[in-house]
């Protein structure tokens, strides 16, 4: 694990609380550097033990300029509460947050099928046992890529607190707390060409009951 120097009593030094962030999230930022010029692109992801599974296009030349192993970072944050202190300077947010460096690697043809399986049941569990397997025509159109976990290469931050205690007591009068932040699985909404007679899969069923 790298060294946090601000805020250091944030950071959290055992992988589990990284794998617990990274399991807990769907969502991370790649970041790298191509011709010069910074490029950071949202991705769905999956944690594969030791590696972060990623996909995309083999038409993204930056994805292929990461798969050819230019140094990336990955960071994921979940938002928890926000923290209402009683001066805007000692309000903040409750959040988790984790950054992987390391190099990229394209992931081979042989485990590519499984690299994908494994991004859209961390996502839907379940899901890939309800379709079709990719066919070879989509298998080479994705790149599948991944970033190892590395012991020197991870931070992670966890602030989940309340504000502080006001310095003064003439302060103690006014509210202070935390306003809890979580996201939820809605109703299922069919597409247009889909029948009411179609019953909503088991995997999406799950989903949206949190089980």
């Amino acid at each position: 694990m790298k060294q946090i120097r601000r805020e250091n009593h944030l950071a959290r030094t055992d992988r589990a609380a990284l794998d617990s962030v990274l399991d807990a999230a769907a969502v991370g930022t790649l970041a790298t550097v191509v011709d010069g010029l910074p490029w950071a692109v949202p991705m769905l992801y999956a944690r594969d033990g030791d590696r972060i599974l990623l996909h995309g296009s083999t038409g993204a030349g930056a994805l292929r300029h990461v798969a050819a192993g230019a140094p990336a970072a990955f960071c994921v944050t979940l938002l928890d509460g926000m923290v209402v202190a009683d001066t805007l300077f000692e309000s903040t947010a409750n959040y988790r947050s984790a950054v992987v460096r390391g190099n990229l690697t394209a992931i081979d043809a042989g485990d590519a099928a499984y690299a994908l399986d494994l991004l859209s049941d961390s996502l839907i569990p379940g899901r890939s046992s309800e379709v079709r397997s990719s066919t070879k025509k989509e298998l080479a159109a994705t790149l599948a890529i991944a970033l190892p976990i590395e012991p020197e290469g991870w931070t992670v931050k966890i602030r989940d607190a309340p504000p502080p205690r006001p310095e003064t007591n003439a302060d103690l009068g006014s509210w202070a707390g935390v306003v809890p932040l979580r996201t939820v699985a809605g109703d299922p909404v069919p597409a247009p060409w889909v029948g009411a007679d179609v019953d909503v899969p088991e995997s999406v069923l799950r989903l949206v009951k949190g089980t």
